[in-house]
């Protein structure tokens, strides 16, 4: 049973409860209308940093922890945490525009790759690796492989797209693999990618100048986390990433040296930023995504305490060839 016990309040008592922790407000009316469009958790996430810490320690561990306390520290503005809110916005989109082109260019990777063995090559168990297809789970005695089928029909079955109808009616079941990586969401892609056998995970890795197809398999999920973070309108702009990608090793992709060994940097955004500009430059090399991304993190709010090495962006960050 829930112990939550806070009590439900108006828009008007989230604003005075706001000003009696510290939170600067100057102008009551914009403030409401934010409160009642964007909603006080949602901009809660963009004043957690306002908030005091201090330091407390656990009954049962006996370690020292970081507490963040209710009240805010001197100086910090509603108005900064919708500035981080819009900056986070902008961020998002940014990310899921690019994500969007490299999802695309390795669908038609994969398909290429493995429609040349067999036009139904999805189907086809053979042609993927052993530990995808074979190995079952302890617990509930399944491959992945079942798993991403269950999915990847179940998907079928829902889709009432177009080209979808003309090729069940045409031609039946199944749908080519250049057909049906169409209806692949990124987690999807992502999955069947790490099935793949290590000679065409490696094929694909590197075309993109990867040498080794572990990187590039991390690096999917990675990009996968973020781009669930982004499409969920979540906070991302200084988020710890679950799924963080591995890096190549010293000397194999020169640009990404200066990152090799800073788990504080690739625990961040920053790291998948970096991602981005690499694929893109390689996928899309006229386009000016790389300078837009710029251009907005030359626009970071000035916001008390905080900055983009709030992202894992070190200190020399526009050193980095990524930045040139």
């Amino acid at each position: 049973m829930s112990t939550y016990n806070k009590p439900y309040l108006t828009f008007q008592q989230q604003l005075e409860l706001l000003k009696a922790r510290g939170l600067e407000v100057t102008d009551d009316a914009a403030a409401l209308s934010y409160l009642s469009r964007i909603g006080y958790y949602r901009i809660s996430a963009y004043w957690y940093s306002f908030r005091r810490t201090s330091l407390v320690q656990d009954p049962a561990t006996k370690k020292i922890l970081v507490q963040r306390e209710d009240n805010f520290h001197p100086g910090c503005r509603f108005q900064h945490a919708l500035d981080l809110y819009v900056f986070d916005k902008r961020l998002r989109l940014l990310v899921l525009d690019a994500i969007e082109r490299i999802e695309v260019a390795i669908r038609v990777d994969v398909a290429y790759q493995l429609g040349s063995q067999d036009p139904f090559a999805h189907t086809n168990p053979a042609l993927l690796h052993g530990n995808f297809t074979k190995k079952a789970n302890k617990a509930t005695g399944r491959t992945r492989y079942q798993d991403w089928l269950d999915k990847y029909n179940l998907v079928l079955s829902r889709s009432k797209e177009d080209f979808v109808r003309h090729y069940k009616q045409k031609y039946g079941l199944p749908l080519p693999i250049w057909v049906s990586v169409e209806l692949w969401e990124f987690g999807m892609l992502s999955m069947f990618y790490q099935g793949m056998t290590v000679a065409d995970k490696t094929a694909i890795a590197v075309k993109y100048g990867i040498p080794d197809w572990q990187v590039l398999e991390t690096w999917l999920r990675s990009l996968n986390f973020v781009r669930n973070v982004a499409a969920h309108h979540s906070r991302l702009w200084n988020k710890n990433l679950v799924d963080q990608p591995k890096l190549p090793k010293l000397g194999e992709i020169a640009e990404f040296d200066p990152l090799v060994g800073k788990p504080d940097i690739t625990s961040r955004v920053y790291v998948v930023l970096c991602i981005l500009i690499y694929f893109m430059r390689g996928i899309c090399p006229n386009s000016t995504w790389p300078l837009r991304l710029r251009d907005l993190l030359n626009d970071f709010p000035g916001v008390p305490k905080l900055t983009v090495g709030d992202m894992g962006f070190p200190a020399d960050w526009e050193t980095h060839s990524f930045w040139k």
